[in-house]
């Protein structure tokens, strides 16, 4: 039986209505950028600085450090106004197939593109808590055992770099003993590339033909269906 669950946020097990695609492509957009829908979804699930970066270029504007920063803070204000209007919530069977794996035995993280400040944000919207002690006695009194964002790595997917951090934060030492489940074709590679068991959810923009293109070992309809998986239940 695995021993850490890994989940994105956005799009696998928060339900947002598609505002970060929606904030991020207005951002870009904003500077006379042309963006390309293919190349949006190519880079959602990244880090959002790589993103945006990336789709300047890509729609014909060069990505200067002023720029992606300013380009970035316009994103951060969007979406936040977004959720202000819309706030997201967990995708139906999401916080209970959470508790069910912690009561298992199972620890769970989340893991993001977005930076430290908006996760806090969003986990504060839904209520969810982190446990202070993430390697500790699993606590059914908190939501979640560990939060891995890319400001706490090098690099955000298709790097490995936050599954690995969620494996030392909650004290997992085997690859072999994490699942890593996410929307995007970047999460699927994060996982295959930090050596875990790759799920693909369809809560997402993306089709099941889509994310078979994907390294996966399992495509679910989503985060609820986890439980249900051998890997889960020993």
């Amino acid at each position: 039986m695995i021993e850490l669950a890994v989940f994105d946020m956005a799009g696998t097990t928060i339900d947002d209505g598609g505002a970060v695609y929606r904030a991020l492509e207005s951002a870009v957009a904003s500077t006379g950028a042309t963006v390309d829908p293919g190349d949006l979804q190519t880079w959602m699930g990244t880090d959002k600085v790589q993103a945006i970066t990336a789709l300047l270029e890509l729609g014909g504007v060069a990505p200067t450090d002023e720029l992606v920063t300013a380009t970035f803070a316009r994103f951060k204000s969007e979406l936040a106004e977004a959720y202000r209007a819309t706030p997201p919530f967990a995708f139906d069977g999401v916080p209970e197939a959470i508790a069910i794996l912690r009561s298992r035995g199972i620890r769970v993280a989340l893991t993001t593109g977005f930076d430290r400040d908006v996760t806090d944000g969003l986990l504060a919207s839904l209520g969810w808590t982190v446990a202070q002690d993430p390697a500790g006695e699993i606590s059914d009194t908190v939501t979640l055992d560990a939060v891995v964002t890319t400001s706490d790595v090098r690099a955000g997917r298709p790097a490995p770099y936050m599954i690995h951090h969620a494996m030392e934060l909650t004290g997992v030492h085997d690859v072999r003993a994490v699942l890593a489940a996410g929307d995007t074709l970047v999460d699927l590679e994060a996982a295959r590339n930090a050596g875990a068991v790759a799920v693909g959810v369809l809560t997402g923009a993306l089709s099941r033909e889509a994310l078979e293109r994907g390294p996966s070992d399992h495509i679910v309809d989503g985060v609820a269906v986890v439980p249900d998986l051998a890997e889960t239940r020993g």
